[in-house]
């Protein structure tokens, strides 16, 4: 990985690291400090259904079981309780779940945000395109209040979440960069509701918030971390592995 790309990430997100470096730090985290393996973790993910971020997905994530596809566009859980319950069944008993959740957003390697060159594309296409979509119809006013249509209920979502912040978004630097924070603070509360609303069979309940970023076709991915807890079912004791995960 060009050392070049990381800085130009951390022009916009200063803690972020590669999607690989990401993934070796949680694990080896993980086994550290609650002594478990990949194979006794239950991954779900809560990632926008775009195809740049299977192409990016981190090959070594897949050493736990899963990964449970939580999320639709932008990656939000549109799953709901009946996707929580399904994965949570399917956890080690000696194990934990390890809840991944994180809009994307995309970082030429120039520093533009918002967007990314492709795999066999000449010019550079949106990435969230739906957050920016959402964002273009906020900028001009086409959100309607509590308009959700079932024939494109997820975008419709995302839009109200936008519009239930406009003033918020409208007034910030860098519009779609602020939305995506929107973006990501809408998904953990949503991820937080689901979660006390689930039983799991196992030792742990880890969430793990993020943003994450695609770079240009050379440059793969990147990631922010926002939130590392873990919580004990036995005794419902939370903390945060945070500081253990940038050791």
């Amino acid at each position: 990985m060009n050392n070049q790309h990381l800085d130009t990430v951390r022009q916009w997100y200063p803690n972020a690291l590669t999607s690989i470096e990401t993934i070796d730090r949680l694990l080896d985290t993980i086994e550290k400090y609650l002594g478990l393996k990949p194979e006794q973790l239950m991954h779900a993910d809560s990632m926008c259904c775009d195809d740049v971020n299977a192409i990016q997905y981190p090959p070594r994530a897949y050493q736990m079981l899963g990964p449970f596809k939580m999320g639709g566009l932008n990656g939000y859980p549109f799953a709901g309780l009946t996707g929580m319950n399904a994965f949570a069944h399917h956890v080690p008993e000696n194990g934990a779940v390890v809840v991944f959740y994180a809009p994307h957003i995309g970082i030429t390697n120039q520093g533009v945000i918002g967007e990314i060159s492709r795999i066999g594309q000449h010019v550079n296409s949106a990435c969230c395109g739906a957050a920016k979509g959402a964002l273009g119809k906020l900028l001009s006013g086409q959100i309607i209040e509590g308009n959700i249509n079932s024939l494109d209920f997820q975008m419709n979502t995302i839009e109200q979440i936008f519009l239930h912040h406009k003033e918020r978004i409208l007034a910030a630097q860098n519009q779609i960069f602020e939305a995506t924070q929107v973006m990501y603070e809408a998904i953990d509360d949503r991820i937080e509701v689901l979660v006390k609303q689930t039983h799991y069979p196992c030792k742990y309940v880890i969430l793990v918030g993020a943003i994450f970023i695609n770079g240009d076709k050379e440059m793969g991915s990147f990631c922010q971390y926002k939130k590392f807890d873990y919580i004990n079912l036995e005794s419902g004791e939370r903390n945060s592995l945070m500081t253990e995960y940038y050791l």
